[in-house]
């Protein structure tokens, strides 16, 4: 089978063209190639087929194989392959995920996209729909106790659920393994279990973060939890409507008006590692 293994700052999945491939199990087949030691090794792996909603349709395994809905840095690297690859003539187009249409611009430079700006949609803040448990309508600065540490936690969903936590040392010094993990198992809160991100506000317009992801634990970059940390910065009064996020992988825009109603958009590039082919 061939593959394609590609990132968006430092998020890296192995890309599959289910145009010219076909993948039987492919839970097992995530489980697999996703593997750092015996497999191709990445975050999870991305199915590219012909969209039933859209012009094309992603769909995307995490590394222990369970599904997810939507991954902003896997969708900018779909957009990408599917340019490169003269899927499309023209730079705007749209890919789905689990039935959500994303619309994409791709920037290019020598004939090959290098860039997108996708526009994520409206943030989902009420509770039952991120979801997480709770009594209030939305959750937003909401303390929470975990383990032996209390935080201040916004809840998003970007067509996945995030809960955002605002901290006042660097994400970089945080245990993010040790608390990540335990907000991503707490089903008592998160029914569906969730995204953990850990951010410190810079100024107006920057924010630095780290993300520990459902079904994969911490990743360089997470482009649905980059957008729900500026939505939940905007929803506090931290930031401004356009911000540039510091991961570990790299730097994402993120610009959102405010209103609940309109799209948060993303920006970010799209990187090609290698080719290869494997036996499964």
């Amino acid at each position: 089978m061939k593959f394609t293994k590609m990132h968006g700052c430092g998020n890296d999945y192995i890309y599959i063209d289910c145009f010219k491939e076909n993948v039987e199990n492919e839970r097992q087949a995530a489980i697999f190639l996703s593997d750092r030691h015996f497999g191709v090794g990445g975050d999870g792996i991305i199915l590219i087929k012909k969209g039933k909603k859209a012009d094309f349709e992603m769909v995307m395994y995490n590394a222990d194989g369970s599904r997810a809905e939507m991954c902003g840095n896997a969708i900018r690297c779909v957009a990408k392959y599917v340019y490169d690859n003269k899927y499309v003539s023209n730079t705007d187009f749209t890919v789905e995920s689990m039935g959500a249409v994303k619309y994409i611009t791709v920037s290019v430079e020598n004939g090959k996209a290098v860039s997108a700006r996708v526009d994520m949609g409206a943030p989902i803040l009420k509770s039952s729909d991120v979801p997480v448990n709770s009594e209030e309508q939305s959750v937003i600065n909401q303390k929470i106790t975990v383990a032996d540490r209390q935080f201040a936690m916004t809840c998003v969903s970007m067509g996945n659920p995030h809960a955002v936590m605002f901290i006042d040392e660097s994400p970089r010094d945080f245990d993010l393994d040790y608390y990540g993990s335990k907000f991503e198992c707490n089903t008592d809160v998160f029914p569906n279990k969730v995204n953990a991100e850990f951010a410190r506000v810079i100024d107006r317009k920057n924010i630095e973060m780290r993300v520990y992801e459902r079904g994969t634990g911490e990743t360089l970059a997470c482009g649905t939890g980059t957008c729900a940390t500026v939505v939940a910065a905007i929803l506090n009064g931290l930031v401004d409507h356009d911000v540039t996020v510091h991961l570990l992988g790299g730097d994402l825009q993120i610009s959102w008006s405010g209103n609940e109603k309109d799209s948060v958009f993303m920006t970010g590039p799209a990187v090609t590692v290698f080719e290869g082919e494997i036996n499964i």
